[in-house]
């Protein structure tokens, strides 16, 4: 196996991992507002990531490496935080929303990262510059909400 297997393996693996934990904030997101169109864009959301991460992972089979099986450390203790502010918010929605702003200018940062590799093949650039659109979007429309709250 090539190193540049290895390298192209590993940035998508990073990628799959924080999609894991986007999906499971999400969910933690609908599970914590009582906002019923929060919660279904929360929904909405996470079933858009387990997509995305359906994707990297087939990406990754086609490099024949191991995709990760679950989100990192790091999402699970920002799932509690996101708990934990929950409980203590006079508003949630606002909190949750906070948090996925936060959640999202750091996919985009982590997706343009990878981007920058110019070593990408055309397969895995052309997908993931589809998923960060997606994920720019979905960012404009959390600010707006958050406006709106």
């Amino acid at each position: 196996m090539s190193t540049y297997t290895e390298t192209v393996g590993k940035k998508l693996n990073n990628l799959l991992e924080k999609t894991y934990d986007a999906k499971k904030g999400y969910e933690t997101a609908a599970e914590n507002t009582d906002h019923t169109l929060l919660k279904q864009y929360f929904k909405k959301r996470s079933l858009e990531r387990m997509s995305f991460g359906q994707d990297i992972k087939n990406e990754i089979l086609k490099f024949s490496e191991e995709p990760e099986k679950d989100g990192s450390i790091t999402g699970a203790v920002h799932r509690a935080w996101m708990d934990t502010k929950a409980l203590f918010s006079a508003n949630d929605a606002e909190s949750m929303l906070e948090e996925s702003i936060r959640g999202e200018k750091s996919a985009v940062q982590e997706y343009e990262d990878v981007l920058k590799d110019t070593a990408l093949p055309v397969s895995t650039a052309t997908l993931l510059s589809k998923q960060l659109q997606t994920i720019k979007s979905d960012l404009s429309t959390i600010k707006f909400l958050e406006d709106l709250s």
